[in-house]
């Protein structure tokens, strides 16, 4: 299980993600699942992954293929790709082609299902977040709704719905993503540190802040640590 979250912002955008993957109780390892991809000042782009392990490995395999290949064209390169809609038709189709294909391969057993959300940002083009699909479909984040997650989104969600708007500061959404993000560790063990947490300033074009979290890292536990205090007083000063 995973989860992957991302926040599109007035000041630009924040994400962070998990790394725990597991087969069974006894098979868990660490796998990265944020991938950046960046001509710093010019185009930066990054992707999370959810879901099945041997679709979204081989789909970002293909993606890097594609920016390495000599013929590269903006149809099939995430790099050449003249706007952000595009990068996200391309990672749609590379996620639905590869899972088409490893759903055939395991035809007998339940089919394979990944998604990933895709952030960036072209010099001279607006920040913008997607969520593509299984079926390479894709949504994407707007004022209304400014943040995207994949994975087990459930515990993390009620916090960024209560804090997160577009007007955040990138300190606080920070704050609110790495809060999401220990609400799920807690309820769910199948997602798990180490974290990779990044930050893209608006119009920067590159990664900005990027920071790998892990386990018991301090400033971390004791963020946890207020937030539980913090809840508890709440709670413990509501009259019914």
């Amino acid at each position: 299980m995973t989860y992957c979250v991302g926040l599109l912002l007035n000041d630009g955008m924040v994400l962070l993600s998990d790394t725990r993957t597991n087969a069974g109780l006894d098979n868990i390892s660490t796998y990265r699942k944020m991938f950046t991809f960046e001509d710093p000042g010019e185009r930066v782009i990054v992707i999370m992954t959810a879901g099945s392990l041997s679709v979204t490995q081989t789909a970002i395999a293909q993606l890097r293929e594609a920016i390495e290949d000599a013929d590269a064209t903006p149809e099939t390169s995430i790099m050449l790709a003249p706007t952000l809609l595009k990068v996200a038709e391309i990672v749609g189709a590379r996620l639905a082609a590869v899972r088409a294909e490893v759903d055939e391969r395991l035809s007998a057993m339940q089919g394979a299902s990944a998604s990933m959300i895709v952030a960036g940002q072209r010099k001279g083009g607006a920040m913008r977040l997607f969520l593509i699909y299984p079926e390479g479909n894709f949504i994407e984040a707007t004022e209304d709704t400014p943040f995207l997650q994949i994975g087990e989104h459930k515990y993390g969600k009620p916090i960024l719905d209560r804090v997160v708007k577009p007007t955040t500061s990138l300190s606080d959404a920070q704050k609110a993503v790495l809060l999401s993000m220990d609400s799920t560790l807690r309820s769910n063990l199948s997602v798990g540190m180490p974290l990779d947490l990044a930050v893209i300033d608006r119009d920067a074009c590159k990664v900005t802040q990027k920071r790998r979290i892990e386990a018991g890292d301090p400033a971390f536990r004791a963020m946890s640590e207020a937030w539980s205090n913090a809840l508890r007083d709440g709670f413990a000063k509501i009259e019914i």
